[in-house]
């Protein structure tokens, strides 16, 4: 009924009344992303519907275009209009504007009908700025622009995220009393809400109240599907009780958005409650809704509460279609499962569908991931032996397998191969393969190679060249990144956010913070505005220089500006900080993360472990290990390692030795940095016969310490007369270069523990 209504509302025009059944079939705005998905059963056929003389015109106009006019046809201002009407029902959208520029051409005055329908074919076309000149010319006609008028150019900017100048459109409507209806509102309050701008969106919502012009099911949806996508899922639920107390029922595309919503805030069990809500409420959830369901389980690990799902849905008559299949082949590839994925393949077979080059290709991305090649190579040759073609993307997904395991031979063989099969590689076979040269410092390689996709054609984009920047960034080549840069906007390339950040983080690891940020200055200029990696780039490079001040008034700046600190910002902050030793500082800020629903990860936890370790209560350190591998993150060496650096500093010998095996009794290597600490330990309690046990072990493992503890451990060894392992370890002191205990030396082991 809504969406009835809907129709109806966009396609009356003001003051104009000419013969023509069925109106309601030619609306521009009759779909919207977040509107029922339920339509009327039958569709009148538009020829049957029309009247005589109309059906002639169409006729004359099917075999002489738009030329009809000079045909001897007794054509009216009302003919015209109804056949502009029924070309823009069939999509000619090109037809319409045509014949519009015949009416003009022959005399016949277009009324504010004809505007808009000529309007309405240039939105539809895209072409914005052919729909506003057809609103100027109106006007300069002397023609009233109406509400219908107003509604197709606010939809096609909003569509095109012109928010700014659908909005101006909007307040032009209060200007020229022009009165907005529901598809008004509906269609600025979908703009926003995909734009990300939910305080613009329900400002139009209150708007819509004021005007006293009642909400339908397509606002609501608009609204949910922007609180969800901003991971609001809470408000968003909100939104839906306002809805049914207004007397709307929550329909199958509704329950999409939100499990949609669910699905992006990882909530396994509030996905399965809410299907557990649409079977009790008896709501009919088609193949799409079923889809983004089932795809939502399975993106959040429940692949098996996914295929329990679909089996019921599949009792109660659902005939699953390859995406659904697919979607759940999807799944255990995503989690891993690949003996799940290939069972899930099979009951596809089952249901009477044969594997198609998707299918082929998720479980090839599946065994990709999980760095299983000869599997996934072995599936290129049974989809090629069962007549399904392998495609770009399959290569694609070969070339990123490889890459990742820096297989860079096979990589470049795959290219070779996909030419010889008449396959050209496209900007992804190539931006995979320079992403993977770039994480393994193969810089000037993955830079012959954006030379070489030039030269065959293949013109790089943004994101290639912001993994060439990054890169060079990354591993301290600052001016390379540089010159890079300066290339892409030479390409005309624009740069985006993500590579101003990168080098934002580049100048800041060369300690040139005051050139990081003049340039974060400088992006609000190019249209961007600095975000949370941004701020947390410079924080990290003021406590890199020993600005703490400067790094904690760039933290509370970007509060002030509603930018939201994540983990990565608390963990800058706690080492910065931690640093120093200020421990009542770093229980403050442990505190305020906490308040704000963040969630420690493993790098957070190690953070905050050392400090504790080194400078607070190591009670505290070991209390938080365990709240660590309660919450699920494994420990890592530099977990081990600062739990040693407590148990040291307490004079706890023998628990940080049973601690130190333990650690390798769980398979974790111990580093470098895990030595010294144990032997630097072992030297102040003047422990030397377990310092040189370790120092011995240290350089077996291919390790060997700084000057500081080869000199600590050396005056020991003197001292207490052990002067065959004082000369073995001298002598491979000069093995090594390391002669002399110095001041710089003292600090070098003083930052690394």
């Amino acid at each position: 009924m809504a969406t009835k209504l809907l129709r109806t509302a966009l396609n009356k025009p003001r003051n104009y009344h000419p013969i023509r059944p069925n109106p309601t079939r030619s609306s521009s705005l009759t779909s919207y992303p977040f509107s029922s998905q339920q339509q009327d059963d039958h569709v009148t056929d538009p020829e049957e519907s029309r009247p005589d003389h109309v059906r002639q015109l169409h006729a004359i106009f099917r075999s002489n275009g738009s030329d009809f006019i000079n045909h001897g046809t007794a054509a009216s201002l009302e003919s015209c209009n109804s056949l502009l009407e029924s070309l823009i029902s069939q999509g000619k959208y090109q037809d319409s504007l045509n014949l519009f520029s015949k009416m003009e051409a022959s005399g016949i005055r277009p009324d504010t009908f004809a505007h808009n329908k000529a309007i309405q074919a240039a939105v539809k076309m895209g072409n914005l700025k052919m729909a506003v000149g057809f609103k100027d010319a109106m006007e300069n006609r002397r023609k009233k622009p109406d509400t219908f008028t107003y509604n197709v150019l606010i939809s096609g900017l909003c569509k095109s995220k012109r928010l700014a100048d659908a909005r101006k459109l909007f307040d032009e409507m209060s200007q020229r009393r022009v009165v907005p209806n529901r598809v008004t509102f509906n269609s600025l309050i979908d703009g926003y809400c995909k734009d990300g701008d939910l305080k613009g969106a329900f400002e139009i919502r209150e708007r819509m109240r004021v005007a006293e012009v009642s909400a339908n099911l397509t606002t609501y949806n608009s609204l949910i599907g922007g609180l969800c996508r901003a991971g609001l899922v809470a408000e968003a639920e909100a939104v839906v009780g306002e809805m049914e107390a207004c007397g709307f029922v929550a329909d199958g595309f509704t329950y999409s958005i939100l499990f949609d919503g669910y699905s992006r805030c990882q909530d396994g069990d509030k996905l399965v409650e809410l299907y557990e809500e649409t079977v009790r409420k008896g709501v009919r959830l088609g193949d799409y809704t079923c889809s983004v369901m089932l795809n939502a389980l399975c993106k959040v690990g429940r692949v098996e509460a996914a295929e329990g799902v679909l089996k019921e849905l599949m009792e109660k008559g659902l005939v699953p279609t390859s995406v659904i299949h697919n979607t759940i082949v999807d799944g255990y590839c995503r989690v891993g499962n690949m003996n799940g994925a290939i069972s899930a393949v099979k009951q596809m077979a089952l249901n009477g569908m044969k594997p198609s080059c998707i299918t082929y290709n998720t479980l090839i991305n599946g065994f990709c991931k999980i760095q299983n090649m000869a599997e996934a190579e072995a599936l290129v040759t049974e989809m090629e032996e069962r007549g399904v073609v392998p495609s770009v993307e399959t290569y694609n997904t070969l070339i990123e397998g490889h890459g990742r395991g820096f297989r860079f031979e096979l990589c470049f063989q795959l290219l070779e191969q996909m030419q010889e099969k008449g396959l050209k590689p496209n900007v992804i076979s190539y931006g995979s393969l320079i992403n993977s040269l770039c994480k393994n410092r193969k810089l000037l390689e993955a830079e012959i190679l954006l030379r070489d996709m030039v030269d065959r054609g293949v013109l790089p984009n943004v994101q290639v060249y912001n993994m060439l920047v990054d890169g060079h960034c990354k591993y301290g080549k600052l001016q390379d990144a540089v010159r890079l840069f300066d290339e892409m906007i030479e390409k005309g390339i624009t740069p985006t956010i993500v590579t101003y950040n990168s080098l934002i983080n580049g100048f800041c690891k060369e300690g040139q913070v005051l050139e990081a940020e003049e340039l974060a200055v400088r992006i609000t200029s190019e249209g961007f505005s600095p975000d949370v990696i941004t701020y947390n780039s410079l924080i990290t490079g003021y406590f890199d220089i020993g600005n703490n001040k400067k790094a904690f008034k760039l933290y509370e700046h970007m509060e002030r500006l509603g930018i939201k600190p994540t983990v990565a910002t608390y963990h800058m902050l706690i080492k910065g900080i931690g640093r120093e030793g200020g421990m009542q500082e770093v229980e403050q800020l442990y505190q305020e993360m906490l308040e704000k629903k963040l969630v420690p990860n493993r790098v957070f936890y190690n953070e905050l472990i050392r400090c504790y370790a080194r400078f607070g209560d190591v009670r505290k350190a070991f209390d938080l290990y365990r709240e660590m591998v309660e919450s699920g993150e494994a420990p890592d060496e530099m977990t081990y390692t600062s739990l040693l650096i407590g148990h040291c500093r307490e004079g706890k010998l023998l628990e940080a030795d049973n601690l130190f095996v333990a650690m390798k009794v769980k398979g974790l290597v111990p580093s470098a940095v895990t030595y010294m600490v144990l032997i630097d330990g072992h030297c102040k309690l003047d422990n030397f016969n377990g310092a040189y046990d370790h120092y011995r072990e240290m350089v077996d493992k291919g390790f060997f310490p700084n000057a500081f503890t080869c000199n600590e451990l050396l005056k020991g060894l003197r001292n207490e007369g052990r002067l065959e392992e004082a000369e073995l370890l001298y002598s491979e002191m000069r093995e090594k270069g390391v002669m002399e205990w110095t001041e710089s030396s003292s600090m070098e082991a003083a930052e690394i523990l």
